[in-house]
C-alpha cells in the first residue's frame, strides 16, 4: 500500500540520486577538461612576455596554439593530457633555425602550473580565462 510517507521517501531518494549524479559529472568534467584559454606572463630577454595558450581537449589528445614571443601564434605538437597533466611541444623559427620547446604542466581548478624547456627551463603559472 502506498502511503504518503513512502511516496515522500521515494521522491526524496530520486532527488538525492539525481543531484549526486549532476554534481559528480560536473566535478569530473572540471577536473579533467583543460579546454580553454590560459594566460600568464614571464620575464624574457626584452622584458615581460605575455603568453596565451588556447587548448582543445579531445579525450587524451590535445591541440591548440600558443602566442608569446614576438606575438606570434604557434601550433602545439604532440599534445597529450591525462589525469589533469598536459604535455606538448612547440617548434619556433629563430633566424632560420628551428627551436623546440617542451611544455609540461598540471591543472588544478583554474590554474595550470608547469614548466617550459628549451635551452633553459622556466616555470610558469597560467590562469584559465573565462
Amino acid at each position: 500500500m502506498l502511503t504518503r510517507r513512502n511516496v515522500s521517501l521515494a521522491l526524496l531518494a530520486v532527488v538525492v540520486l539525481v543531484l549526486g549524479m549532476v554534481l559528480l559529472t560536473r566535478a569530473q568534467e572540471q577536473k579533467s577538461d583543460v579546454t580553454g584559454t590560459w594566460k600568464w606572463s614571464q620575464e624574457g630577454p626584452g622584458g615581460q612576455i605575455e603568453f596565451t595558450l588556447k587548448l582543445k581537449q579531445d579525450g587524451e589528445k590535445l591541440t591548440g596554439t600558443i602566442t608569446g614571443f614576438n606575438g606570434e601564434e604557434s601550433p602545439i605538437e604532440d599534445g597529450k593530457v591525462k589525469d589533469g597533466t598536459i604535455s606538448f611541444k612547440v617548434t619556433r623559427d629563430f633566424g632560420g633555425r628551428p627551436f623546440v620547446t617542451t611544455y609540461t604542466g598540471k591543472v588544478s581548478g583554474g590554474t595550470l602550473k608547469g614548466k617550459s624547456e628549451t635551452v633553459f627551463t622556466m616555470e610558469f603559472e597560467a590562469k584559465r580565462n573565462p
